[in-house]
């Protein structure tokens, strides 16, 4: 393929990397600026594509890792961790949310109605909310992972029906 051909089929492929890309970030500059990094990548590693093989689920690939790379770097750089002995260095800090006595309540109904799930649901539930991944469940409790994905989606469909007053 040459590189005319490869850039004419990166250009047909905007509309959807576009689509894809606000899914991802859910915020329309940001999905602007994934797309270009995707074709930056896909430009830069031209060589990298065999022509036989799909283009956009090749450039999808390339920008779902972007945009990992890119969350998890920011994650990395929003952790502040203060090695110094002299803690009049650190900065207190001046936006303490102090919760509200309502959201104390809310966070209790919210915990209760968790509390009343059965095991089989609940488990894999507030494994999944703690930040398991869906294979690390499915490992922990012996279970398949389609029946863990199931339960965690009933769970939630149970907690929404309870919890219906939450609803915006």
């Amino acid at each position: 393929m040459t590189a005319i051909e490869f850039n004419q089929q990166l250009i047909n492929q905007s509309g959807p990397l576009k689509n894809f890309a606000y899914s991802l970030t859910l915020n329309v500059e940001e999905a602007q600026d994934l797309v270009q990094d995707t074709f930056v990548k896909a430009v830069t590693y031209k060589d990298k594509f065999a022509d036989a093989t799909n283009l956009k689920a090749w450039l999808y690939t390339i920008m779902k890792n972007t945009f990992i790379n890119s969350y998890r770097r920011s994650i990395k750089t929003r952790k502040i961790i203060t090695h110094s002995e002299d803690l009049t260095l650190v900065k207190p800090a001046t936006n303490v949310n102090i919760p509200s006595a309502e959201s104390q309540i809310n966070h209790k109904h919210i915990a209760k109605a968790i509390d009343s799930l059965e095991d089989d649901y609940k488990i894999p539930f507030t494994r999944y909310f703690d930040g398991y991944k869906y294979k690390e469940i499915a490992d922990e409790l012996n279970l398949p992972i389609g029946t863990v994905k199931s339960r965690i989606f009933l769970a939630r469909k149970k907690l929404m029906l309870d919890l219906k007053e939450y609803k915006s």
